[in-house]
């Protein structure tokens, strides 16, 4: 393939590409913390039990028991 042709087949394929991701999260699972709840609190968090389909409560090594938006922590 010529670098001209190469390239638009990746631009095409980019384009249709449409990224999914479905993390299931399940209680016990320890997830990194985006911000940490204070300076002295451990990076990850352990989710206790799912509050509503957006939080979940959750302990926080060296801080206690939090609710945590899904937004503020990652697999």
């Amino acid at each position: 393939m010529t670098p001209q042709l190469h390239s638009q087949a990746n631009v095409k394929s980019a384009a249709a590409w449409q990224p999914v991701c479905h993390i299931t999260y399940t209680r016990d699972t320890w997830v990194k913390l985006t911000n940490l709840p204070n300076e002295y609190a451990a990076a990850e968090a352990k989710l206790l039990c799912q509050e509503s389909p957006d939080t979940w409560v959750a302990w926080v090594p060296d801080h206690g028991e939090t609710v945590l938006h899904k937004s503020h922590f990652y697999a």
